[in-house]
Protein backbone atom coordinates (compact mmCIF):
# COMPACT_ATOMS: atom_id res chain seq x y z
CA UNK A 1 0.00 0.00 0.00
CA UNK A 2 1.05 3.61 -0.44
CA UNK A 3 1.83 5.93 2.40
CA UNK A 4 -1.54 7.68 2.20
CA UNK A 5 -3.54 4.46 2.43
CA UNK A 6 -1.46 3.25 5.38
CA UNK A 7 -2.15 6.54 7.09
CA UNK A 8 -5.85 6.05 6.39
CA UNK A 9 -5.70 2.56 7.88
CA UNK A 10 -4.11 3.87 11.07
CA UNK A 11 -6.57 6.75 11.27
CA UNK A 12 -9.63 4.55 10.83
CA UNK A 13 -8.47 1.96 13.32
CA UNK A 14 -7.48 4.41 16.06
CA UNK A 15 -10.53 6.63 15.75
CA UNK A 16 -12.89 3.63 15.97
CA UNK A 17 -14.43 2.95 19.38
CA UNK A 18 -13.71 -0.44 20.94
CA UNK A 19 -12.96 -0.94 24.62
CA UNK A 20 -12.65 -4.50 26.00
CA UNK A 21 -15.82 -6.47 25.39
CA UNK A 22 -17.21 -3.81 23.04
CA UNK A 23 -14.90 -4.24 20.03
CA UNK A 24 -17.68 -4.45 17.41
CA UNK A 25 -17.00 -1.13 15.62
CA UNK A 26 -13.29 -1.96 15.30
CA UNK A 27 -13.99 -5.52 14.19
CA UNK A 28 -16.21 -4.17 11.40
CA UNK A 29 -13.32 -2.12 10.00
CA UNK A 30 -10.81 -4.94 10.36
CA UNK A 31 -13.20 -7.31 8.60
CA UNK A 32 -13.40 -4.89 5.68
CA UNK A 33 -9.61 -5.05 5.25
CA UNK A 34 -9.29 -8.78 5.95
CA UNK A 35 -11.91 -9.65 3.34
CA UNK A 36 -9.60 -8.29 0.63
CA UNK A 37 -6.71 -10.43 1.82
CA UNK A 38 -7.92 -13.94 2.56
CA UNK A 39 -10.53 -16.20 4.14
CA UNK A 40 -12.18 -14.47 7.11
CA UNK A 41 -13.74 -16.17 10.13
CA UNK A 42 -14.57 -15.34 13.73
CA UNK A 43 -14.59 -17.32 16.96
CA UNK A 44 -17.23 -17.12 19.68
CA UNK A 45 -15.05 -14.87 21.83
CA UNK A 46 -15.06 -12.25 19.09
CA UNK A 47 -11.53 -12.71 17.71
CA UNK A 48 -11.40 -12.05 13.95
CA UNK A 49 -9.12 -14.13 11.71
CA UNK A 50 -7.81 -13.93 8.15
CA UNK A 51 -6.25 -17.00 6.54
CA UNK A 52 -3.68 -16.47 3.78
CA UNK A 53 -2.49 -19.77 2.22
CA UNK A 54 1.04 -20.00 0.89
CA UNK A 55 2.79 -22.81 -0.94
CA UNK A 56 2.34 -25.22 1.97
CA UNK A 57 -0.44 -25.96 4.45
CA UNK A 58 2.10 -26.07 7.27
CA UNK A 59 3.68 -24.56 9.23
CA UNK A 60 0.78 -22.43 10.43
CA UNK A 61 1.99 -18.94 11.31
CA UNK A 62 -0.12 -16.76 13.61
CA UNK A 63 0.19 -12.95 13.54
CA UNK A 64 -1.71 -11.50 16.51
CA UNK A 65 -2.58 -7.93 17.46
CA UNK A 66 -5.35 -6.97 19.89
CA UNK A 67 -8.09 -4.61 18.74
CA UNK A 68 -9.41 -3.47 22.13
CA UNK A 69 -8.32 -0.19 23.71
CA UNK A 70 -8.34 1.00 27.30
CA UNK A 71 -11.46 2.86 28.39
CA UNK A 72 -14.15 2.83 31.05
CA UNK A 73 -17.64 1.57 31.84
CA UNK A 74 -20.55 3.33 33.54
CA UNK A 75 -20.76 2.08 37.13
CA UNK A 76 -23.29 4.41 38.78
CA UNK A 77 -25.30 7.59 38.15
CA UNK A 78 -25.58 9.94 41.11
CA UNK A 79 -28.70 11.87 42.06
CA UNK A 80 -26.88 15.01 40.90
CA UNK A 81 -26.37 13.57 37.42
CA UNK A 82 -22.69 12.65 37.68
CA UNK A 83 -21.37 9.32 36.41
CA UNK A 84 -19.05 7.08 38.36
CA UNK A 85 -17.00 4.70 36.23
CA UNK A 86 -14.99 1.49 36.21
CA UNK A 87 -11.66 1.50 34.33
CA UNK A 88 -11.28 -1.07 31.55
CA UNK A 89 -7.53 -1.54 31.36
CA UNK A 90 -4.67 0.21 33.11
CA UNK A 91 -5.00 3.97 33.51
CA UNK A 92 -2.61 6.33 35.27
CA UNK A 93 -4.78 8.62 37.38
CA UNK A 94 -2.75 11.73 36.49
CA UNK A 95 -3.69 11.41 32.79
CA UNK A 96 -7.46 11.59 33.29
CA UNK A 97 -8.73 14.86 34.75
CA UNK A 98 -10.20 17.32 32.29
CA UNK A 99 -10.22 14.92 29.35
CA UNK A 100 -13.27 14.41 27.19
CA UNK A 101 -14.88 11.00 26.77
CA UNK A 102 -17.71 9.51 24.72
CA UNK A 103 -20.35 7.33 26.35
CA UNK A 104 -21.84 4.82 23.90
CA UNK A 105 -25.55 4.54 24.70
CA UNK A 106 -28.55 2.87 23.06
CA UNK A 107 -29.68 6.35 22.01
CA UNK A 108 -26.33 7.42 20.56
CA UNK A 109 -23.06 8.96 21.72
CA UNK A 110 -23.01 11.25 24.75
CA UNK A 111 -20.06 13.58 25.30
CA UNK A 112 -18.68 13.96 28.81
CA UNK A 113 -15.75 15.42 30.75
CA UNK A 114 -13.81 13.69 33.52
CA UNK A 115 -13.98 15.88 36.60
CA UNK A 116 -13.22 16.02 40.32
CA UNK A 117 -13.44 18.54 43.14
CA UNK A 118 -11.71 21.75 41.91
CA UNK A 119 -8.42 22.73 43.61
CA UNK A 120 -10.00 25.93 44.94
CA UNK A 121 -12.09 23.80 47.30
CA UNK A 122 -9.27 21.52 48.44
CA UNK A 123 -7.28 22.37 51.59
CA UNK A 124 -3.78 23.70 50.75
CA UNK A 125 -2.04 20.68 52.30
CA UNK A 126 -3.96 18.32 49.97
CA UNK A 127 -3.72 20.21 46.66
CA UNK A 128 -0.53 18.49 45.53
CA UNK A 129 -1.88 15.01 46.18
CA UNK A 130 -2.90 12.85 43.24
CA UNK A 131 -6.66 12.58 42.78
CA UNK A 132 -7.51 8.85 42.61
CA UNK A 133 -9.92 7.50 39.99
CA UNK A 134 -12.42 6.58 42.68
CA UNK A 135 -12.91 10.28 43.43
CA UNK A 136 -13.42 11.24 39.79
CA UNK A 137 -16.66 11.36 37.84
CA UNK A 138 -17.92 12.09 34.34
CA UNK A 139 -19.96 15.22 33.80
CA UNK A 140 -22.34 15.16 30.82
CA UNK A 141 -23.82 18.57 31.59
CA UNK A 142 -26.77 17.22 33.58
CA UNK A 143 -28.15 18.16 36.99
CA UNK A 144 -30.06 14.99 37.87
CA UNK A 145 -30.08 11.23 37.44
CA UNK A 146 -33.28 11.49 35.40
CA UNK A 147 -31.66 13.86 32.94
CA UNK A 148 -28.73 11.51 32.41
CA UNK A 149 -31.03 8.51 31.96
CA UNK A 150 -33.08 10.48 29.43
CA UNK A 151 -29.89 10.82 27.37
CA UNK A 152 -29.82 7.02 27.17
CA UNK A 153 -27.00 6.41 29.65
CA UNK A 154 -27.21 3.08 31.48
CA UNK A 155 -24.99 1.21 33.90
CA UNK A 156 -22.67 -0.96 31.80
CA UNK A 157 -22.37 1.46 28.88
CA UNK A 158 -18.80 1.67 27.51
CA UNK A 159 -16.85 4.92 27.71
CA UNK A 160 -14.15 5.80 25.18
CA UNK A 161 -11.50 8.57 25.16
CA UNK A 162 -12.51 11.40 22.84
CA UNK A 163 -9.35 11.92 20.78
CA UNK A 164 -8.83 12.37 17.06
CA UNK A 165 -5.97 11.03 14.94
CA UNK A 166 -3.67 13.87 13.90
CA UNK A 167 -0.49 14.28 11.85
CA UNK A 168 2.00 16.41 13.77
CA UNK A 169 4.29 19.19 12.50
CA UNK A 170 6.85 16.46 11.90
CA UNK A 171 4.72 14.70 9.31
CA UNK A 172 6.31 11.35 10.13
CA UNK A 173 4.78 11.43 13.61
CA UNK A 174 1.13 10.67 14.36
CA UNK A 175 -0.83 11.23 17.56
CA UNK A 176 -3.95 9.26 18.46
CA UNK A 177 -5.64 7.18 21.09
CA UNK A 178 -5.58 3.39 20.86
CA UNK A 179 -2.26 2.85 19.08
CA UNK A 180 -2.14 0.18 21.79
CA UNK A 181 -2.87 -1.99 19.98
CA UNK A 182 -4.49 -0.91 16.75
CA UNK A 183 -0.97 -0.53 15.41
CA UNK A 184 -0.47 -4.29 15.89
CA UNK A 185 -3.67 -4.97 13.97
CA UNK A 186 -2.49 -2.59 11.24
CA UNK A 187 0.86 -4.39 10.99
CA UNK A 188 -0.99 -7.70 10.55
CA UNK A 189 -3.13 -6.19 7.79
CA UNK A 190 -0.10 -4.76 6.00
CA UNK A 191 1.90 -7.99 6.23
CA UNK A 192 -1.01 -9.95 4.77
CA UNK A 193 -1.22 -7.34 2.02
CA UNK A 194 2.53 -7.55 1.33
CA UNK A 195 2.20 -11.33 0.93
CA UNK A 196 -0.43 -11.03 -1.79
CA UNK A 197 1.11 -12.45 -4.96
CA UNK A 198 4.25 -13.45 -3.05
CA UNK A 199 5.38 -17.00 -2.33
CA UNK A 200 5.69 -17.98 1.33
CA UNK A 201 6.31 -21.57 2.51
CA UNK A 202 3.51 -21.71 5.07
CA UNK A 203 -0.05 -20.66 5.82
CA UNK A 204 -0.44 -17.33 7.59
CA UNK A 205 -3.27 -16.39 9.93
CA UNK A 206 -3.76 -12.80 10.98
CA UNK A 207 -5.92 -12.34 14.07
CA UNK A 208 -7.34 -9.26 15.76
CA UNK A 209 -7.93 -10.38 19.33
CA UNK A 210 -10.34 -9.04 21.96
CA UNK A 211 -10.12 -8.14 25.64
CA UNK A 212 -6.33 -8.09 25.91
CA UNK A 213 -6.39 -5.10 28.23
CA UNK A 214 -8.46 -6.93 30.86
CA UNK A 215 -6.53 -10.18 31.08
CA UNK A 216 -5.51 -11.43 27.63
CA UNK A 217 -8.88 -13.13 27.29
CA UNK A 218 -9.15 -13.26 23.51
CA UNK A 219 -5.67 -14.77 23.30
CA UNK A 220 -6.87 -17.66 25.46
CA UNK A 221 -9.25 -18.84 22.73
CA UNK A 222 -7.56 -17.59 19.54
CA UNK A 223 -5.01 -20.41 19.04
CA UNK A 224 -7.72 -23.06 19.25
CA UNK A 225 -9.11 -21.85 15.91
CA UNK A 226 -5.70 -21.93 14.23
CA UNK A 227 -3.51 -24.49 16.01
CA UNK A 228 -0.40 -22.45 15.20
CA UNK A 229 3.07 -23.90 14.82
CA UNK A 230 4.67 -20.51 15.45
CA UNK A 231 3.39 -17.09 16.53
CA UNK A 232 4.44 -13.47 16.19
CA UNK A 233 2.72 -11.05 18.55
CA UNK A 234 2.41 -7.51 17.18
CA UNK A 235 2.39 -4.79 19.83
CA UNK A 236 3.49 -1.34 20.94
CA UNK A 237 6.58 -0.77 23.03
CA UNK A 238 7.63 2.07 25.32
CA UNK A 239 9.98 4.67 23.85
CA UNK A 240 12.22 5.73 26.71
CA UNK A 241 13.78 8.84 25.16
CA UNK A 242 11.74 11.38 27.13
CA UNK A 243 12.71 13.31 30.29
CA UNK A 244 12.74 11.36 33.55
CA UNK A 245 13.42 7.92 32.07
CA UNK A 246 16.82 6.35 32.61
CA UNK A 247 18.36 4.41 29.69
CA UNK A 248 18.47 1.24 31.77
CA UNK A 249 14.74 1.59 32.45
CA UNK A 250 13.68 1.84 28.81
CA UNK A 251 16.45 1.94 26.19
CA UNK A 252 14.12 1.99 23.18
CA UNK A 253 14.33 5.12 21.02
CA UNK A 254 11.50 6.74 19.06
CA UNK A 255 12.01 6.57 15.29
CA UNK A 256 14.90 4.09 15.48
CA UNK A 257 13.10 0.99 14.29
CA UNK A 258 10.84 -1.76 15.65
CA UNK A 259 11.67 -3.67 18.82
CA UNK A 260 12.06 -7.32 19.72
CA UNK A 261 10.95 -8.20 23.24
CA UNK A 262 13.48 -10.41 25.00
CA UNK A 263 11.53 -10.50 28.27
CA UNK A 264 8.24 -9.52 29.85
CA UNK A 265 6.61 -10.60 33.10
CA UNK A 266 4.64 -13.41 31.46
CA UNK A 267 6.77 -14.73 28.59
CA UNK A 268 10.35 -15.40 27.58
CA UNK A 269 10.44 -15.73 23.77
CA UNK A 270 11.54 -18.85 21.97
CA UNK A 271 15.29 -18.27 21.76
CA UNK A 272 15.85 -19.64 18.27
CA UNK A 273 12.94 -17.64 16.89
CA UNK A 274 14.32 -14.57 18.69
CA UNK A 275 17.69 -15.10 17.05
CA UNK A 276 16.07 -15.65 13.64
CA UNK A 277 14.34 -12.27 13.91
CA UNK A 278 17.67 -10.63 14.75
CA UNK A 279 19.35 -12.38 11.82
CA UNK A 280 16.61 -11.40 9.37
CA UNK A 281 16.75 -7.77 10.50
CA UNK A 282 20.52 -7.71 9.87
CA UNK A 283 20.18 -9.34 6.45
CA UNK A 284 17.38 -6.96 5.41
CA UNK A 285 19.11 -3.85 6.76
CA UNK A 286 16.23 -3.10 9.12
CA UNK A 287 17.22 -1.38 12.39
CA UNK A 288 16.03 -3.47 15.33
CA UNK A 289 15.97 -2.56 19.01
CA UNK A 290 15.96 -5.08 21.85
CA UNK A 291 13.63 -4.49 24.78
CA UNK A 292 12.93 -6.03 28.19
CA UNK A 293 9.76 -5.00 30.05
CA UNK A 294 9.18 -6.03 33.65
CA UNK A 295 5.78 -4.42 34.16
CA UNK A 296 3.61 -5.76 31.37
CA UNK A 297 2.57 -8.72 29.26
CA UNK A 298 1.10 -9.40 25.82
CA UNK A 299 -1.17 -11.90 24.10
CA UNK A 300 1.95 -14.03 23.80
CA UNK A 301 1.55 -14.97 27.45
CA UNK A 302 -1.49 -17.07 26.55
CA UNK A 303 -0.56 -18.15 23.03
CA UNK A 304 2.92 -19.52 23.78
CA UNK A 305 1.49 -22.03 26.29
CA UNK A 306 -1.27 -23.32 23.99
CA UNK A 307 -1.40 -27.14 24.11
CA UNK A 308 2.22 -28.37 24.19
CA UNK A 309 3.66 -24.92 23.44
CA UNK A 310 4.02 -22.51 20.52
CA UNK A 311 7.35 -20.82 19.66
CA UNK A 312 6.49 -17.14 20.06
CA UNK A 313 8.12 -13.72 19.82
CA UNK A 314 6.84 -10.18 20.24
CA UNK A 315 7.72 -7.55 17.62
CA UNK A 316 6.63 -4.05 18.56
CA UNK A 317 6.44 -0.46 17.36
CA UNK A 318 7.86 2.11 19.83
CA UNK A 319 5.36 4.70 21.06
CA UNK A 320 5.29 7.54 23.56
CA UNK A 321 2.62 7.99 26.25
CA UNK A 322 0.77 4.70 25.92
CA UNK A 323 -2.35 4.22 28.02
CA UNK A 324 -3.38 7.83 27.64
CA UNK A 325 -5.65 9.88 25.37
CA UNK A 326 -2.68 10.87 23.17
CA UNK A 327 -0.01 8.40 22.06
CA UNK A 328 2.73 9.27 19.60
CA UNK A 329 3.92 6.92 16.83
CA UNK A 330 6.69 7.37 14.26
CA UNK A 331 5.69 6.27 10.78
CA UNK A 332 9.11 4.85 9.93
CA UNK A 333 8.94 2.52 12.93
CA UNK A 334 5.62 1.22 11.65
CA UNK A 335 6.84 0.71 8.08
CA UNK A 336 9.98 -1.06 9.26
CA UNK A 337 7.94 -3.35 11.52
CA UNK A 338 5.82 -4.37 8.52
CA UNK A 339 8.94 -5.04 6.44
CA UNK A 340 10.58 -7.07 9.22
CA UNK A 341 7.58 -9.26 9.97
CA UNK A 342 7.01 -9.89 6.26
CA UNK A 343 10.62 -10.96 5.81
CA UNK A 344 10.50 -13.24 8.85
CA UNK A 345 7.29 -14.92 7.67
CA UNK A 346 8.89 -15.74 4.31
CA UNK A 347 11.64 -17.65 6.13
CA UNK A 348 9.32 -19.76 8.27
CA UNK A 349 9.30 -22.98 6.28
CA UNK A 350 8.64 -26.45 7.71
CA UNK A 351 12.28 -27.24 8.54
CA UNK A 352 12.97 -23.86 10.10
CA UNK A 353 9.92 -24.00 12.35
CA UNK A 354 10.69 -27.60 13.34
CA UNK A 355 14.19 -26.54 14.36
CA UNK A 356 12.87 -23.91 16.75
CA UNK A 357 12.03 -26.57 19.33
CA UNK A 358 14.95 -28.93 18.76
CA UNK A 359 18.13 -28.94 20.84
CA UNK A 360 21.35 -28.44 18.92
Amino acid sequence: MTQDTRLTLLRRLTEAHGVPGYEGPVRKIVREYFQELGEVFQDRMGNLFCKKPGTAEAPRVLLAGHMDEIGFMVKYITDQGMIRFVPLGGWFDQTLLGHRVVIKTHKGDVLGVIGAKPPHLIPPDERNKLVPKKDMFIDVGATSREEVEAMGVRIGDPIIPHAAFEVMANEKVYVAKAFDDRVGVAVAVEVLRALQGEEHPNTVFGVATVQEEVGLRGAATAPWSVEPDVAIILEVDIAGDTPGIKPEEAPVKFGQGPTLLVYDRAMIPNLKLRDLVIQVAEEEGIPLQLSAIQGGATDGARIHVYKTGVPTVVISVPTRYIHSHSTLLHREDFDRAVALVTAVVKRLDRDTVASLTQDD
